[in-house]
């Protein structure tokens, strides 16, 4: 077990505030691997002070030299990248192979992304007799969550370093080792002291006090919609910026002309990634009844084979509440074909891939964001109730459709009430925005939009 001291802050470890320390354990074998110290309002406030007092340097470091520290931010995670998968499997559970191909390669293909939009970005414009400067918003509370712990503090991290913006990052407790392997990298990367800053600690009393300090300018928080909703009440009274990204039960949505095997199995796959902890995931199935039998045989087939191949949920409460759906999914009346509500294991926070047939829109499992291996499957009569099905909940993050013409499964992708949404398989894109709809959050993240969300506009008239 290692013991990490103190907190990040204005270019330097510095100890904490108080005493309490968060233990990290691994979810495979249930054993303590190493501590972090719960940070206070205290150390909140002193990272704020650090976050202002170097903002106005770096909101004026021109836009070629920002581009340059996430340039070498990008070199030094590719040189880490072993260190970093690691690390992520050992405080999350990911298998290996996972680790090193997402939670260290999908940061470092979103860092390098900004590395070139910093240089490339049109920071002042002129229209008319105006010229628009587009300037940082300031300091930036990044509150970021432990299912894909690294990609999430770069996601937001990166574009406000872009903007000009300096950060203070509040990463979850659960998986807070690799966000201080990021801290290496900012420090060898050479970004100004200040310009980065990081407390650890717990939600209710760290993230509580990032939230509504009178120093921050703008809350970019990942996670729940229930703390989403409490961070924008908090953002409200201060008429501050906010940047949310939620929860999601999204749809994939096979249309009859679509390869069923194809659809059926790549949305299996969908949903067993990370162990089903995917915000974005396609936890709803919608098929057609005529192929619905098909569908379903399919799916427990598939499933079947991810019973070695996924890692553990992140921790006990979460395999407690994914195990409490499952059980409410039976009681409800769902069907199940594969998995169900008994670990697979005697050690280890496992879930069983689990897949219910006979799913209805009302059941609990079709409307609430379960956050683990479950899939359930629903069938639809014709194209319209297909489209009022995948609408039919209160979320709108991502989706899928299937169709055997592109054009077919466009025009049904266009009504989805929702932020993204992948056509026959569509390959993940660091640089398209991500974010959702209704009670999936406020704002979009990556590529040129995740930019946009840290900077606000000044007109001069001429």
């Amino acid at each position: 077990m290692k013991a990490h001291d103190g907190m990040y802050i204005g270019g330097a470890w510095r100890p904490a505030a108080g005493q309490d320390v968060i233990e990290v354990v691994n979810p495979v074998d249930e054993q303590v691997i190493g501590t972090v110290p719960a940070g206070t309002a205290e150390d909140v406030d002193t990272a704020v002070r650090a976050a202002r007092a170097a903002l106005g340097d770096w909101a004026a470091t021109p836009p070629a030299e920002r581009a340059a520290r996430l340039a070498a931010l990008r070199d030094v995670l590719v040189a880490r990248a072993d260190e970093i998968a690691e690390t992520v499997t050992a405080e999350l559970g990911s298998p290996l192979k996972f680790s090193q191909a997402v939670h260290a390669g999908v940061p470092i293909a979103v860092a390098g992304s900004y590395a070139e939009l910093a240089s490339t970005y049109a920071f002042e414009e002129k229209t008319g007799n105006s010229v628009v400067h587009h300037e940082p918003v300031g300091v930036v509370a990044a509150i970021t969550p432990w299912n894909y712990p690294l990609h999430q503090i770069v996601a937001k991290v990166a574009p406000a370093l872009a903007a000009g913006c300096t950060v203070v990052v509040k990463p979850a407790e659960d998986t807070p080792l690799v966000a201080r392997l990021f801290v290496d990298a900012v420090h060898e990367a050479g970004l100004p002291a200040g310009v980065f800053n990081l407390v650890t600690g717990l939600g209710p009393v760290a993230g509580q006090a990032l939230a509504e300090h009178p120093g921050v300018d703008l809350v970019s928080f990942t996670g729940s919609t229930a703390v989403g909703r409490h961070i924008a009440a908090i953002a409200a009274g201060q008429v501050k910026k906010v940047a949310l990204e939620l929860g999601g039960k999204s749809a994939n949505v096979i249309l009859p002309t679509a390869d069923l095997a194809k659809a059926v199995n790549v949305g299996v796959a969908n949903v067993m990634s990370n162990s089903g902890q995917t915000c974005s995931a396609w936890t709803r199935m919608i098929v057609h009844r005529d192929q619905y039998d098909e569908a379903v045989e399919l799916a427990a087939a598939a499933a079947a084979k991810y019973g070695d191949r996924i890692g553990p949920v992140v921790n006990a409460k979460q395999q407690a509440r994914v195990r409490g759906y499952i059980e409410k999914g039976v009681a409800e009346g769902a069907r199940l074909v594969a998995g169900g509500p008994e670990a697979p294991r005697e050690t280890g926070y496992f879930v069983s891939p689990t897949v219910f047939a006979d799913v209805t829109e009302d059941m609990t499992i079709a409307q609430e964001e379960i956050f683990g291996p479950v899939l359930s499957i629903l069938r639809y009569d014709d194209e319209e109730d297909a489209l009022r099905i995948a609408n039919g909940t209160v979320y709108g993050l991502a989706g899928a459709v299937w169709a055997g013409d592109e054009a077919e499964a466009v025009a049904f992708a266009r009504r989805m009430e929702t932020g993204q949404v992948d056509i026959n398989g569509g390959r993940f894109n660091p640089l398209a925005p991500f974010g959702g709809y209704k009670q999936s959050g406020v704002g979009r993240e990556l590529g040129v939009h995740g930019l946009a969300e840290y900077l606000q506009t000044k007109s001069l008239q001429f």
